[in-house]
């Protein structure tokens, strides 16, 4: 008797997991709702895009002429991270998608809870002379580095060289340097004659400013060339600031270094492990690497001298590298001229090619430039 009540109560819980283990099966099986569907699509395309853009490569538009002709206004580009290599965030608690604002707000799309060091992932090149290079604008420093403004201007001088500007030519260690083949200036075209909007647009020329006796117009030298070459052009030359004249906008001081965007240097570029000796000159070229981008502090620099933490050196070694970028339109650049070095942590990285390109000036299908989709940066 009490071996049938053992074997009725085991075929009992037998048909209990039985039937427990056929109701997860089918609750297993329910078809997934419309909406968790969406939503389980949504997270992995933001992942996916996510982990895309930091590792690989990233979408930037063009919005400002710096780099005018290389690359246009509404020319939109990848970037390859890849080149010099990812850099992880140092802003983790951040909106995905999103750089230092939400969109259409003023909202930030960050905290600062959580700051992490950073780092760079390995890539397969350094940076060098004449690439045309994505980074974080180094003196917003309100912000984390990853999340500066990002720029995109050449890079015309690295670690170690020694650059020098000498009536607009660009030198780099006592050599000219190959200048870009779109590279534009300002020029003051002289006439009597008004000319007709559709010479300046046949001419590729978009930005155009009309004074008394002539215009004022930005463009390549082969383009100047052959403007001189019109019967009604008196005469057209490049405006260029005078060796004499400094300009109070240009890095360092012009107080201490007389130089302007087109007379501008020597002045070397630092690199990881060089050292400098520690007086009035090197500190006003290089004191605000040393107090913004070196990682230290308490900096404080006055006389030639140099206190870190409250302690004097005679001579400093640099932590990273640093780059001298410019723009190809070289007369309406806001470039390293103006607000110095751009460190190594602060590169985003390398421009690759134009996958499109609208012009704002026109209209409908006359907005794209066709002849730019899928060009190669160079």
């Amino acid at each position: 008797m009490g071996q049938e009540t053992s074997t009725e109560k085991a075929s009992e819980e037998k048909n209990i997991f039985s039937r427990l283990n056929l109701s997860m099966l089918k609750k297993d099986n329910k078809p997934k709702s419309k909406l968790r569907e969406w939503g389980d699509a949504i997270l992995f395309a933001v992942v996916a895009a996510t982990l895309i853009r930091w590792i690989f490569l990233e979408a930037f538009t063009i919005p400002t002429p710096s780099m005018e002709k290389s690359l246009l206004v509404g020319d939109f580009l990848f970037v390859s991270k890849m080149h010099y290599g990812a850099r992880t965030p140092a802003t983790p608690l951040q909106m995905p998608l999103t750089h230092q604002k939400i969109w259409g707000t003023d909202i930030p799309s960050y905290l600062e809870w959580i700051k992490l060091p950073q780092y760079r992932l390995p890539g397969f090149s350094e940076v060098k002379r004449n690439d045309v290079v994505v980074f974080n604008f180094p003196t917003e420093y309100q912000y984390p580095v990853d999340l500066k403004t990002n720029y995109i201007k050449r890079c015309v001088a690295v670690p170690g060289d020694v650059i020098e500007v000498k009536d607009l030519q660009v030198h780099i260690n006592n050599e000219p340097l190959e200048n870009p083949a779109e590279m534009q200036y300002k020029y003051l075209l002289k006439t009597k004659e008004n000319i007709n909007p559709r010479l300046f647009k046949k001419y590729d020329i978009t930005e155009v400013g009309s004074m008394q006796g002539g215009y004022v117009l930005l463009t390549t030298p082969t383009t100047a060339e052959e403007l001189r070459s019109l019967n009604f052009i008196d005469e057209i030359e490049v405006i260029k600031t005078p060796q004499d004249k400094p300009d109070y906008k240009i890095f360092p001081n012009a107080s201490k270094f007389a130089w302007n965007a087109d007379f501008f240097g020597p002045l070397k570029v630092p690199g990881e492990g060089m050292t400098i000796d520690v007086n009035d000159e090197t500190m006003t070229k290089y004191h605000s690497v040393i107090e913004y981008y070196e990682g230290h502090d308490n900096v404080d620099i006055s006389d030639g001298k140099l206190l870190i933490d409250g302690t004097e050196y005679s001579e400093y070694t640099f932590k990273q590298n640093y780059y001298f970028m410019m723009g190809d339109n070289r007369h309406n650049s806001l470039d390293s001229r103006f607000w110095g070095f751009v460190p190594a942590d602060h590169v985003v990285g390398k421009a690759l090619f134009i996958w499109l390109s609208i012009d704002p000036n026109e209209s409908f299908l006359g907005k794209i430039r066709w002849s730019r989709l899928f060009s190669i940066i160079r």
